[in-house]
This record gives structure tokens, C-alpha cells and sequence, in this order.
């Protein structure tokens, strides 16, 4: 009995020190957690004070900015000031009385002195030019348009066969963009970035270190990631790393969504990094099996779904691919793709080259995109003429080409630009992707053949509204049957007291689309001719767009002439009334002058006055026809005896 009241009281003795030991051990933990949470108060208390101090020392800088901008405009005044007082000197320093008292005063004692210097006062003399203000630099400028000019071409050398060209570098448009409302972070390489930078307002240069800093100062609202292999980003890329999934944690925590863009590498290196996105899309149609398994074989984590899976191919970006041409001719010779292309150019170097040559020859197997990029920019893909055409060819031979390249560019923009692929990018992550449109009323004033008139306009694409001036008697019901149901057809009778300007003006009151075309019943115009000439829209920064360069016919002599052929793509003063593609705002701030003749000079001379910008398109979709004109054979060069569609309608 005593020997188990012995072993209970050794049992109970070893509970109690082990309790006790316990106990002691809740009390050291209970100590170091105390003493953390002092530190970590300590810690608060020294975060606030820092937080506090950085306020301050924000509102200073903000201040001493403030101070810094008044100080740049108050030195920017006193420059113009005493430019103005400078102006001012010179000024009466040049006036005639002012020299005739200088030369009275030196010459009173001597009067060949004086009479010299009373014939030189005597002559008029320039005037100074009055000093404008500049305006006052800003500081933040700076930066951007260093971005700006470090995407610009750098190499205006190439060297072919031993031989160095020297060519003027395309320069690459800074703005503006298709999506103003939109903020989009992106991680990519130049290649990517040109594709992209003109869909939104985008945020790029960031690094794993500073990006909470820089996205702070415009939050976005679409992160998109490539899959770069260089730069600040690729390591975290190839191993996610906390730079990484510090980024996704800050866009998570700001609502903000997040693609990650597969352009190139095997799926499996990307995966790991991929998984953490809420998109994943790729570039290569042939990859989309590779993602779907990857993507099928692993189970997200609990309370996150699966990245969803889709394609954003390459496609041609309409800011700078486009027909826009270098200055001077093109290099006179069919260079092969590595001879365009060698690797060290960068990708703006690339967008000169691309407009470099006569032609291209690219091999078997050259990536679709690439081709794209290429005949987007008007250059002829594979030329099969020889080098060197006969002298008797050499006109006929070129013509080829540029129709072989014409169609080219407007298959490469009808596969789909990169603004359409952005478009359903941005349906697929739940984004609104309204931009602005380019829908076309058509204006058109029969002139007594109707069917021609309607053959005219009912096949053209784009065209929301036509507005018809037609005496015919079932003119409404018979364009309501030619015109697509999709367009809204409005006829109103001629009225022959009016001029063709009045009229015209009249007509463009009724207009509603983006854009107004004037399209002339006599004429012919090819199916493409509005899609082809609203395409400039997207790459120039013109409010008018038409035709120097076209063909026209002249049936008494049965000739097909070409009209100005160097006058493609370029800025001009004036285009061809009867090819106007206009913004419908700046139109109507401009109007119609109330002539018949010659309302096209007139609207032309307007826009040199008050600066609007006037382009000139392709020679292609469209023929002036006449029975007979002189002034059509001045700057033209006579193509064929023989009709023209073969050579314009193509």
C-alpha cells in the first residue's frame, strides 16, 4: 500500500515539474512576445515617424517645385523682355530719321561724310523681326522625350556586298494613342512594345526594385508580361522570384488584371511563371495544345482559378508599319532577307530597313507576321522581274510592282491589326475596348446616269451613310435596293439653283459618320477605294486625305494616263476633289465655297490658311474619266491605250 502511494506521489512529483516546466516555457514565449510586440510598436512608432518626415519632406519638394516653375517662367519673362528691348533698340536704331540724325551729326563738319551717310539713311532698310515667347520648359518633359527618342532608329548605314548605303532613318511616331481611357503596365521587348505602345496610354521601364514607385504615379489598370529573355525582368521570368510575385501582389491588391504574353521558348520554361497570372495568351497558334495540357496538369492553389487560356498573335500595328516612305528613292536592288536584316539592327532599325529596298526576297518558312510587317510597308515580297528591266520595261516593270505591292498591303491590314487583336485581348479580360471609329457617309450628286452612280458606292465597305442628290423620279427606292441594308440612305432632289458647293454644303449637314467622302458620279472607283483610303487615317496625322496621284482616261484619244505618280503618301497642298475623305468636324468647320468650278481649289486653299493637314494616299482604286481635258495631261505620264482598269481598279 505505501509502495503505491510512493510510485502516485513520484508520478504526481513528475506531472508538476513537467507542468511547471511547461508553465515556465509559456512564460519565456510569453516574454519574447512581449518584447516582440514592443519592438514591433517601437518599429510602428518609428514608421509613422518616418511616414510622417516623408510626408513633410514631399510637401517641401512639391514646394520647392512649385517655386522651381515660378522661377523658370519668371526667367523665361525677363528672357522675352529683354528680347523685346533688344527688338526695340534695333529697331529705331534701323528707322530712316534715326539714321538720317546720325548721319547729320557725324557729317556737319565734313560734307562728303554727310552726303554719303544721307544716301545710305536714304535707303530702306530690313527691319528686325519682334521677339515671340517661348514656351516655358517643363522639367517633366524631359523624360518622356528622352523615352521617346531611345525608340528611335539609331544605324542610317548599311552595308550590302561590301558597298555602305547611307539612308535617313524612319522616325517613329511618339503619339497619340487608340485608347486614351486606358492604362495598361507592360513588360516587353522592343519588338512587342512597338506593337503595343500606341493601343493605351502605356506604362513601361519599370523594374523588379522600383515598380511600386513608378505604377504609383498612374496606376493601371491591365498589367501584360512577355516573355522576355533580357532585362530586369527575364530572371524573375525563368524563376519566379519575389520581385515577381511582388508585382502580381501589388496588382492584386488594386484590382488590377494581369496577362502574361507568350511570344516565343518552349511552354515549359514560361509555365512556372505563367501560373501566377490570371490570362495567359500566346502568340503561336501551334503552342495553344502545349498551354492547354500544361495548364491541365496542374491544380491552382485553394480559393484561385486556373489562368484562362487565348491567342494575341503579331500582327501589323498601323503606326509604323505603314506605306510611309524614307526620303529619297528606294535602293535600286532585290535583297534577301538576312542582307535586309542583319542581327544586330534594333527593332526601330528594322522599321527603316523595312522601307529600304525594291523588294525582298524571303525564304520558305519566314514567319507569317513577318511578311505582314513587310508588305504593310509597301515593300514587294519575293520580286520575280529581273535586277536589271530594259530600258523600254523599266516603267511597266515598276508598275507591276507597285500593284503587286498595293494588294500585299491591303491583304497585311485585312488579316487584322494589332488595334483588332487588342480589341477582343481586352473583351477576354473584361475591359472596355471602345476606341475611336472610322465610319463614312458618302456624299454623291448624280448627274443623269444613276445605275453608274450607284455601281459606284454600293460596293464599298466602311460606309454607314449615303447622302444622294438625284432628280430621278424612284432615285430613293432604287439606292435603298443597291446600298447593303446596314446603310442608312438619304436622297434629296438637286436643286439647280444651287452650285455644286452649295450643294455639297447642303448635302454635308445631313452627314452623321466619322468621316465624309465626295465621290464624283463620272467617275469610276474600285470596290476597295474607301477602305483603302480611310486606311491612312490610322498612320497619319492628316484631317483630310485624297488623291495627287491617280489615274485618269481620256476616251477621245482612248489613253490611260498617271497623274502625278510621285505625289503617293505624302503631305501635299492639295488633292483631287473628287477623291475628299474628310473628318466630318473638320469639314463642316471648313464648308463648301459656293462655286461649281473649282470648289476643290477653294476648300484647298482654305486648309493651307488655316493649317489643316492634307494627305495623299495611293494612286490605285480610282479613274478620272473625261471625254477630253488638257489640264488632266499636265505632270502625267501616259501608262496605256487601252482602258484602265487593269491598271487602277485592282
Amino acid at each position: 500500500m505505501a509502495g503505491e502511494q510512493l510510485e502516485s506521489t513520484r508520478l504526481a512529483l513528475r506531472e508538476a515539474v513537467a507542468e511547471a516546466e511547461r508553465a515556465a516555457e509559456l512564460a519565456r514565449l510569453l516574454d519574447a512576445a512581449q518584447t516582440k510586440i514592443a519592438e514591433a510598436e517601437h518599429a510602428t512608432a518609428e514608421l509613422r515617424g518616418v511616414q510622417e518626415r516623408l510626408s513633410e519632406t514631399e510637401k517641401r519638394l512639391e514646394a520647392a517645385h512649385t517655386a522651381e516653375e515660378r522661377l523658370r517662367r519668371d526667367l523665361a519673362e525677363q528672357r522675352y523682355q529683354a528680347e523685346v528691348a533688344k527688338w526695340k533698340l534695333s529697331s529705331v536704331q534701323v528707322a530712316r530719321w534715326s539714321r538720317i540724325g546720325d548721319a547729320l551729326k557725324t557729317g556737319k563738319s565734313n560734307p562728303v561724310r554727310l552726303a554719303r551717310g544721307l544716301r545710305g539713311a536714304a535707303r530702306p532698310a530690313k527691319r528686325p523681326v519682334a521677339p515671340k515667347r517661348q514656351p516655358v520648359s517643363q522639367k517633366g518633359a524631359d523624360r518622356s522625350a528622352a523615352a521617346a527618342a531611345s525608340f528611335q532608329a539609331t544605324t542610317s548605314t548599311r552595308t550590302v556586298g561590301g558597298t555602305s548605303v547611307k539612308l535617313k532613318p524612319f522616325r517613329v511616331p511618339t503619339g497619340p494613342n487608340t485608347r486614351p481611357h486606358l492604362t495598361v503596365a507592360v513588360v516587353a521587348e522592343p519588338h512587342a512594345e512597338a506593337l503595343l505602345r500606341y493601343e493605351w496610354r502605356q506604362s513601361a521601364g519599370f523594374t523588379p526594385k522600383d515598380f511600386a514607385r513608378v505604377l504609383a504615379a498612374e496606376v493601371p489598370h491591365l498589367l501584360v508580361v512577355e516573355s522576355v529573355t533580357e532585362g530586369p525582368w527575364a530572371e524573375e521570368l525563368r524563376e519566379p522570384g519575389e520581385g515577381l510575385n511582388a508585382l502580381l501582389a501589388w496588382c492584386a491588391e488594386r484590382g488590377i488584371r494581369t496577362v502574361f504574353w507568350h511570344t516565343g521558348g518552349d511552354v515549359e520554361r514560361s509555365v512556372a511563371a505563367a501560373r501566377l497570372f490570371e490570362h495567359i495568351v500566346t502568340a503561336l497558334p501551334r503552342s495553344v495544345a502545349a498551354w492547354g495540357a500544361a495548364l491541365a496538369s496542374w491544380e491552382p492553389e485553394s480559393g484561385r482559378r486556373a489562368p484562362s487560356l487565348g491567342l494575341l498573335p503579331f500582327a501589323v500595328q498601323p503606326r509604323v508599319h505603314n506605306p510611309l516612305p524614307l526620303a529619297g528613292d528606294r535602293f535600286d536592288r532585290v535583297l534577301t532577307l538576312d542582307e535586309l536584316l542583319p542581327g544586330h539592327l534594333s527593332y526601330p532599325d528594322v522599321l527603316t530597313s523595312y522601307r529600304w529596298p525594291r523588294a525582298v526576297d524571303c525564304p520558305p518558312g519566314t514567319e507569317a507576321w513577318r511578311l505582314a510587317e513587310l508588305a504593310a510597308c509597301g515593300t514587294p515580297i519575293a520580286s520575280s522581274r529581273p535586277s536589271d528591266p530594259a530600258p523600254e520595261s523599266a516603267a511597266a516593270a515598276a508598275d507591276a510592282d507597285a500593284r503587286r505591292a498595293h494588294v500585299a498591303l491591303r491583304q497585311a491590314y485585312g488579316s487584322g491589326t494589332m488595334t483588332q487583336k487588342v480589341d477582343d485581348l481586352l473583351d477576354a479580360v473584361g475591359l472596355p475596348s471602345a476606341r475611336a471609329t472610322l465610319n463614312i457617309s458618302v456624299i454623291m450628286i448624280d448627274r443623269g446616269d444613276l445605275g453608274h452612280t450607284l455601281a459606284q458606292v454600293a460596293p464599298q465597305k466602311g460606309v454607314v451613310q449615303l447622302v444622294l442628290l438625284s432628280d430621278a423620279p424612284d432615285a430613293a427606292e432604287r439606292a435603298r435596293a443597291a446600298m447593303p441594308d446596314r446603310v442608312d440612305v438619304v436622297v434629296r432632289p438637286a436643286d439647280p439653283g444651287l452650285t455644286t458647293g452649295g450643294q455639297l454644303d447642303r448635302a454635308l449637314d445631313l452627314c452623321q459618320g466619322d468621316l465624309v467622302a465626295v465621290m464624283d458620279a463620272r467617275d469610276a472607283y474600285g470596290e476597295h477605294y474607301l477602305t483603302d483610303l480611310a486606311r491612312a487615317f490610322l498612320f497619319t496625322t492628316a484631317d483630310i486625305v485624297g488623291k495627287a496621284a491617280f489615274y485618269a482616261h481620256l476616251r477621245d484619244v482612248a489613253a490611260t494616263v498617271l497623274r502625278q505618280p510621285a505625289a503617293e503618301y505624302s503631305y501635299l497642298p492639295e488633292v483631287a476633289g473628287a477623291t475628299l475623305l474628310a473628318r466630318r468636324t473638320v469639314l463642316r468647320g471648313l464648308g463648301f465655297a459656293d462655286v461649281s468650278e473649282g470648289w476643290d481649289e477653294v476648300l484647298m486653299r482654305q486648309c493651307r490658311t488655316d493649317g489643316v493637314k492634307v494627305f495623299s494616299a495611293d494612286r490605285f482604286g480610282y479613274v478620272c474619266l473625261r471625254d477630253h481635258d488638257s489640264r488632266l495631261l499636265g505632270s502625267a505620264r501616259l501608262v496605256d491605250y487601252g482602258p484602265p482598269a487593269p491598271h487602277a481598279l485592282i
